[in-house]
């Protein structure tokens, strides 16, 4: 694997990690720039509408910039923005500079995913996609954490400088190791045509099963503490640990599908969403027993990302060669699950059904899931027959009448009456 798409991965991580850490920063803002935590929580909502507004239109914006060009800028802006965001006198400012970042980080991971597999070769796809991917589980397992330690040491701000710092070292090395040749995209096709190129049944019907899968992950983990202490019954001290474990199994299977999922792709898909819908359902049931959830938890993580890296690979092999927005359409839907399932799993809890509650989302999120792909599944096989069908039949009518045997009569066309 070329050194630079373990670049772009830790760049990635960066990156991820600002988009995470809020969840133990809110508090210090809200009192340090005389907001509620509600409103500071904007910030974290603002983020992830950023991203999946950014993905496409940043993509299209750099769409005939040179690789090397287009990650450097918005690795810069993103840089940029958390060093203002670090200085922010009030809360309108730091909304503002979640905004930027957030469209930086958007158009960074959508050209990253298709720099990496440029760079890897199409035959090594899947296991580029999952260094890249596993920035993001990385950023849970050591970033978010080490985000929320700064923040209980230094201030929410320290966490703003550690993002930006973090991030220095990926600009020189992506200076250094990125080819800047030219992209393979023509210039005259524009927005629109581009869009039509990904509007493929199969691709389309991707897309949304990587959403559902991200919905269903976001929506348990956006509320693991919760779920930890007050169904669980364990202390606040096993939450960071259950965080970790969360993290560790993502970064397992990010890894393990990275290896095994361009050989058999489909099977992985279908195998892990199967898995995830059965695992879901069943720590919902068992959330009360502390030893299922310590041991479900890291499980369930595992299965989501990989089985999540499985579908962006897809996305990025369905699209054409040439497009532009393949990257910024896996990146779009990887964070219009991450939005979904956090909304619908609090809608779950104000409603009144508990902390268990957004569990039992996920398992519905992958019940639609499975759903969308038994159905595609049966059109696919359906309309295949069809046109095998019409296949066979097609030579018989078109066949010409043949010539009769010597010393046989010609045979009737017709009943003589």
């Amino acid at each position: 694997m070329p050194f630079a798409v373990y670049v772009l991965g830790l760049a990635v991580f960066a990156q991820g990690t600002s988009e995470f850490m809020l969840s133990g920063l809110l508090s210090g803002i809200a009192t340090d720039l005389h907001v509620s935590i509600p409103t500071a929580g904007l910030l974290t909502s603002a983020f992830a509408i950023g991203m999946v507004v950014g993905a496409p239109a940043m993509a299209l914006l750099s769409r005939t910039w040179p690789r090397r060009r287009a990650l450097l800028s918005f690795l810069g802006v993103f840089i940029a923005v958390h060093v203002v965001g670090a200085l922010a006198p009030n809360h309108p400012v730091l909304l503002a500079t979640r905004v930027i970042g957030a469209l930086a980080n958007a158009g960074f991971w959508a050209v990253a995913l298709v720099t990496a597999i440029d760079l890897a070769g199409p035959e090594r796809r899947a296991r580029a996609t999952s260094v890249v991917v596993g920035g993001v589980t990385l950023a849970c397992v050591a970033g978010v954490p080490a985000g929320a330690l700064l923040g209980a040491w230094w201030g929410w701000r320290s966490a703003f400088w550690a993002v930006a710092l973090v991030s220095l070292p990926a600009v020189f090395a992506i200076a250094r190791t990125v080819p800047n040749r030219p992209v393979q995209v023509d210039a005259t096709v524009g927005a629109r045509r581009e869009l039509r190129a990904l509007a493929t049944p199969p691709l389309l019907i991707t897309l949304l099963l990587s959403a559902l899968v991200q919905g269903a992950t976001f929506g348990t983990f956006s509320y693991l503490e919760a779920l930890v202490t007050d169904v669980a019954g364990l202390g606040d001290g096993w939450v960071p640990l259950a965080l970790a474990l969360f993290g560790a199994g993502s970064f397992i299977g990010v890894t393990v599908a990275g290896r095994v999922v361009d050989a058999r792709p489909n099977t992985l898909i279908t195998a892990g969403m199967a898995a995830l819908a059965v695992g879901w359902a069943l720590l919902a049931a068992t959330a009360a027993h502390p030893v299922a959830v310590i041991v479900l938890v890291p499980v369930q993580g595992m299965l989501a990302f990989g089985t999540g890296t499985a579908l962006i690979s897809r996305v990025l092999r369905l699209a054409p060669a040439t497009s532009a927005l393949a990257g910024a359409g896996a990146t779009a839907a990887f964070n219009v699950g991450g939005a979904l399932g956090p909304w619908l799993g609090g809608l779950a809890i104000d409603a009144g059904f508990g902390y268990r509650a957004p569990v039992w989302v996920s398992a519905i999120l992958m019940g639609a899931a499975l759903a969308v792909a038994g159905l595609t599944y049966r059109a696919t096989r359906a309309s295949a027959a069809t046109e095998a069908s019409d296949a066979i039949q097609v030579p018989e009518m078109s066949q010409a009448p043949q010539a009769p045997e010597a010393g046989q009569a010609p045979e009737p066309r017709g009943r003589v009456r």
